[in-house]
């Protein structure tokens, strides 16, 4: 990997998740071979930005954090092998 200038990490941000998001993002850090799971949600949080506009965008009309979930039946049929 190519040396860069290391940025010194200063915010701390809390998330919370439910046990089958957890598994999601552990499931995948696993078979991506990330050294932790803060460096796993740093790149997919950098490939979801980066695929901007490839998405529609998530309808926010009268809705809550509830309604943004990690996992649906996608991403399940991806990280789980679930049909």
């Amino acid at each position: 990997m190519a040396e860069k200038q290391a940025l010194k990490r200063t915010e701390k941000l809390q998330l919370m998740l439910d046990e089958l998001e957890l598994k999601a993002i552990d499931e995948w850090r696993f078979e991506q071979r990330m050294p932790t799971r803060a460096a796993a949600i740093r790149e997919l949080l950098r490939r979801g930005l980066l695929a901007q506009g490839q998405f529609e965008s998530p309808d926010t009309d009268d809705a809550t954090t509830r309604d943004f979930n990690v996992v649906d039946d996608k991403v399940k049929a991806v990280v789980f092998g679930d049909d």
